[in-house]
């Protein structure tokens, strides 16, 4: 039951206090993905359609999908008013007081895509029946875990990217699944993925129910439903949609030959299986056993110390690695893994198409597969995960439970980005307030449903506490923060892999189970 529209006085109030909350980090720290869009702005402001892919005076090369170049080319004639002088491609690492000003309201603007996403969202849950306090009302709290995330608003206005602007046309087209409009999501999803390419990881969920829900059209017999009739022009119709915007998107570079120089920067393999242990997956935890195996080996004397040094991808550098004792990783056979670990979400999709929650979980299952074995995986990727769970978890204890576990993990898992003590107290702050609120507000909604998480999931979480205070207080005070600099970043990485992979697995269980159908009266 969708809640009245009388009631959605609260909503304007939530979104004008976090674009506030973001204006006031405008002069607080920036990565260098801050140079990498000043870059980009420059690229595609000053130097012809011809270059933009073939320019390499910075190491920040123009490494998205087309329609995001388009998407800074429009930036550009607006930042031009700001600051001129950020727009010349030689003007490297340029960061004047109007250029900031410009690219951190220019993330705070576009945001209001992920403000009308959250609003559509909200609409699709299912609102509890008699439920007057707004706090315990599941479109407020999805609202909240929303448009307040903790990953998105440090990874956008401190970090610096613009992760809002493409989590909302993400979010729009999951809405618009959940409403039966078929088309509209595909073509906000296709506009996504010519976007920026990560959204790759969730195309497999997006390609079965499209297909077998929309393609494929139900028959009603004997009070039974099959999904037998197929129909070419709905699955004409799809592929028009991906045509036309990829079209849009790659055309003027498919007719001046660059096609592959493009696809060049899309997919630089040579950049090694893993950033520098900071994504909590599994080849965190695969590279940390091929390290303790090395050190025993060498102190048993059964490696030489040169094994040792090999093993070095605790070093911070992007680059490609080989494993000292086990078996090195290929990008093929991390594109296996991924595939072989979404597979059987994908044939349940397909068995049992059954509505577009279905859809929304075997999403989720396909964004962490993909976190858990892909190549060259960013930390920051988690969110794919964490944004749409939030939907399923104001309407379920059991993904409730999932989202605190992964919301948690992933969320610390992300500290490590903003190192400068400065900012220390902003994110603690801000995710202790995000982690209280969930907590309670998702106990409030699911009261007299159960415990949310295990007790051995609470401890785990918990531990998390020990883990902030030796990396954040203690490491920095020792001896050790000299000799192995980047072991903050490793504790982090493997602890909250157990986190994010127990999320995985509980996803695959909720989707997975059998279904129990209604009695009868």
């Amino acid at each position: 039951m969708a809640a009245p529209e009388q009631s959605w006085s609260w909503f304007p109030a939530l979104a004008l206090g976090v674009s506030f909350l973001k204006c006031l980090f405008i002069n607080a720290y920036h990565s260098t993905d801050f140079e990498v869009h000043r870059n980009w702005l420059a690229i595609t402001h000053s130097l012809p359609v011809s270059r933009w892919y073939h320019e390499n005076s910075s190491e920040w090369t123009l490494d998205y999908p087309p329609l995001f170049a388009w998407f800074e080319l429009g930036l550009s004639h607006v930042g031009r008013l700001f600051d001129q002088d950020m727009l010349r491609v030689e003007n490297l690492n340029y960061a004047g007081p109007s250029a900031v000003l410009f690219q951190r309201l220019s993330v705070v603007f576009t945001d209001a895509v992920f403000v009308l996403a959250t609003r559509e969202c909200c609409r699709c849950v299912r609102e509890q029946k008699g439920s007057q306090d707004v706090l315990s009302r599941p479109s407020f709290v999805l609202a909240v875990l929303l448009l307040w995330n903790f990953g998105l608003l440090i990874v956008d206005h401190l970090h610096f990217q613009y992760n809002g602007f493409l989590f909302g046309i993400l979010l729009l087209s999951v809405a618009k699944h959940l409403q039966g409009r078929h088309l509209q999501g595909a073509l906000l999803f296709s506009i996504l993925l010519n976007l920026k390419h990560i959204y790759l990881y969730v195309a497999p969920a997006y390609g079965i129910y499209l297909l077998r829900s929309y393609c494929f059209t139900q028959d009603h017999k004997d009070g039974s439903v099959r999904w037998s009739s197929f129909s070419l022009v709905r699955l004409l119709m799809l592929g028009g949609i991906v045509v036309s915007v990829c079209a849009l998107s790659f055309g003027p570079f498919v007719v001046m030959g660059q096609l592959p120089q493009v696809l060049s920067r899309l997919f630089p393999f040579k950049r090694g299986l893993c950033h520098a242990y900071w994504a909590p997956n599994l080849w965190a935890l695969y590279n940390a056993l091929d390290k303790g195996l090395a050190v025993l080996g060498v102190r048993l004397k059964l490696l030489k110390e040169a094994e040792l040094l090999r093993a070095s991808m605790t070093g911070g550098l992007v680059q490609e690695f080989q494993h000292s004792v086990l078996p090195s990783i290929s990008p093929s056979v991390t594109l296996v893994c991924t595939l072989l670990s979404i597979l059987p979400a994908l044939v349940s999709l397909w068995r049992r198409p059954r509505g577009s929650r279905r859809f929304l979980r075997c999403l989720l299952i396909c964004a962490l597969g993909s976190f858990m074995f892909g190549w060259h995986v960013h930390e920051k990727a988690v969110l794919i995960a964490v944004l749409p769970l939030s939907i399923l978890a104001v309407e379920s204890r059991e993904d409730a439970g999932t989202f605190l576990l992964l919301t948690t993990t992933g969320h610390y898992s992300l500290f490590p980005l903003i190192f400068t003590p400065t900012e220390l107290p902003i994110k603690v702050c801000l995710m202790l307030l995000f982690t209280v609120f969930s907590f309670t507000a998702l106990r409030r909604l699911h009261r007299g449903q159960g415990s949310l998480l295990h007790p051995l999931e609470v401890l785990y979480l918990l531990g998390l506490v020990v883990v902030a205070t030796a990396c954040e207080v203690v490491f920095p005070l020792s001896p050790w923060k000299q000799r192995l600099p980047f072991l903050p970043l490793l504790v982090t990485s493997v602890y909250c892999s157990a986190g994010v992979s127990c999320s995985f697995l509980r996803l695959y269980v909720a989707l997975l189970q059998p279904e129990h159908k209604p009695k009868q009266p």
